[in-house]
């Protein structure tokens, strides 16, 4: 990912026939949706240029500079485009201000996808010259086949061993799909039940029809048969040492939506409510841990785990005194134990399982989801969450509030 010149920068905004650049004279008005629209368009690279797109903002319709006013405000709001779940899968790309034509332009370089079609919310979106359009059928049929070609991330490498039927078709059709896609883009039916697989990387293509391990995460009741670490595993201990009785005990198994949904309610119904009567001139109900923490604490240990190279679950022990929630597999990609949990530093082992957990409404936003955390005990009057990260495995450690 090669940081472009600036006179490299220069001849993209003087093209005005590229199909690798769009220009905004500013991010107000409908400049935001037309953006996104092309930030995701430059990640299919429908023409396979393999170069970045670029999106400018601060320049006219003739690459001339609108002198626009550019914050940190303006930055924050084009950076967030790929954290805020409307890309899914999200963008490789950066934003900067740059100096062109002597004056101060906001650039943002999108990289082509490794594993296309990437949507704005629902859309597959693409560009052909100057112009941008939703993809037909056809197109979507040329970006799984790029994909198969790409050095591409585990959670969409095949399992042959898997068959079209171990996925659930009704899981998929009724409650997948109306989250990936727009509603007219479900409405026609020039797609089969095999390409809508393909476009959402659940099989490898139409005519490949063989389960991806996002396929058998996201739809299959048993994804374990074939990622043997694919559950979480829950002990609840009387006591504050490992060696004290286990009360409880469950195994959280099935397609992610299932998985999370039980691992929720054993969660809760060990989470027992305090009553404050005195510090207040009302009656106060407080969780002893805030429900809000844990699901973002164990989802994000769901997402960001390692399924390869490991048959180690992920785990959630409860002790009288604490809860430790063990993720296999150490900080990934731009993300080291210095910089562990600091917002906005995010990358993504599965990024298409993170696309998929989004899908399913199962997180709202991507990067966020420790400090979501730490800001929910800290209302809660419980004291941060502690984290030990190493090469191969991150412990979260989670304390009751002190009422």
């Amino acid at each position: 990912m090669t940081r472009l010149t600036d006179n490299e920068l220069e001849a993209l905004l003087n093209d005005l026939e590229s199909d690798r650049v769009e220009r905004k004279s500013s991010w107000t008005g409908d400049a935001p949706e037309k953006g996104c629209q092309a930030i995701c368009a430059f990640a299919n690279d429908l023409p396979n240029h393999r170069q970045p797109g670029v999106l400018f903002v601060g320049a006219d319709d003739d690459g001339n500079p609108t002198n626009l006013n550019i914050t940190d405000a303006l930055l924050t709001a084009l950076a967030d485009t790929r954290a805020n779940g409307n890309i899914l899968p999200p963008p490789t790309m950066t934003v900067e201000k740059r100096v062109l034509k002597g004056v101060g332009i906001v650039v943002a370089c999108v990289w082509p996808a490794d594993a296309p079609p990437v949507r704005y919310k629902g859309r597959i979106w693409l560009r052909v010259g100057p112009t941008r359009r939703i993809a037909t059928a056809q197109d979507e049929r040329i970006l799984s086949e790029k994909r198969r070609h790409q050095d591409i991330p585990f959670d969409i490498w095949p399992r042959p061993s898997a068959k079209l039927g171990d996925l659930s078709r009704t899981f998929f059709e009724e409650e997948y799909l109306p989250g990936a896609f727009a509603p007219e883009i479900l409405a026609a039916n020039e797609r089969s039940y095999e390409q809508r697989l393909s476009a959402c990387r659940m099989i490898v293509a139409e005519d490949e029809p063989i389960p991806t391990v996002l396929g058998l995460l996201a739809l299959s009741r048993t994804p374990s048969r074939w990622l043997p670490g694919a559950y979480v595993q829950f002990l609840r201990v009387q006591g504050k040492q490992w060696s004290d009785p286990i009360v409880d005990e469950a195994v959280m198994d099935g397609h992610l939506s299932s998985m999370i949904r039980r691992l929720d309610e054993k969660m809760a119904a060990h989470n027992r409510v305090a009553v404050d009567i005195t510090s207040q001139d009302r009656e106060v109900r407080r969780f002893l841990y805030p429900p809000v923490a844990l699901q973002q604490l164990t989802r994000n240990a769901v997402m960001h785990r390692a399924y390869e190279s490991t048959n180690a679950p992920a785990r959630v022990y409860w002790f009288d005194d604490r809860i430790e929630i063990m993720n296999p597999g150490g900080p990934f990609g731009n993300v080291t134990a210095a910089n562990f949990g600091q917002p906005g530093n995010a990358d993504y082992r599965n990024p298409h399982l993170a696309e998929a957990m989004r899908v399913l409404n199962l997180v709202q936003r991507f990067g966020v989801g420790i400090a979501l955390a730490q800001a929910a005990l800290r209302e809660n009057g419980n004291p941060p969450a502690a984290f030990q990260v190493d090469a191969s495995m991150v412990f979260a450690r989670v304390y009751p509030a002190q009422h």
